[in-house]
């Protein structure tokens, strides 16, 4: 069964960290690109960041650029999300997601084939 679940979200105060995991099962995880994606009530679903197959090109979001790092551990079948120096605009539920296409149009979620269930990530005072 192809799953995608993401964990590590939470509470977290201003300038905290955070780090999200993504463990994959039941596909050829190695052969896809996977993204994380963010949703904010009220907001449509925007693109953060994204890792090709091999973890050897990266991408994100100018929103998050310097703060966020992601990576990959392909013998682990899991995708990481370090966040640095939150804001509470970073308040969203995150999800992850696969692409068996990597490219300039990452950020576009109709892209994607296979989605996580969400995290939800609270950047609060």
């Amino acid at each position: 069964q192809l799953q995608l679940v993401e964990s590590g979200g939470g509470l977290v105060q201003p300038g905290g960290s955070l780090r999200l995991s993504c463990a994959a099962s039941g596909f050829r995880f190695d052969a896809y690109a996977i993204g994380w994606f963010r949703q904010a009530p009220g907001k449509e679903r925007e693109g953060v960041s994204c890792i090709s197959s091999s973890g050897g090109s990266t991408k994100y979001a100018d929103s998050v650029k310097g703060r966020f790092t992601i990576s990959r551990d392909n013998a682990k079948n899991t995708v990481y999300l370090q966040m640095n120096s939150l804001k509470p605009e970073d308040t969203a539920v995150y999800y992850c997601a696969a692409n068996s296409r990597y490219g300039s149009a990452w950020s576009d979620p109709r892209l994607y084939n296979y989605w996580g269930q969400g995290t939800q990530v609270t950047v609060s005072s």
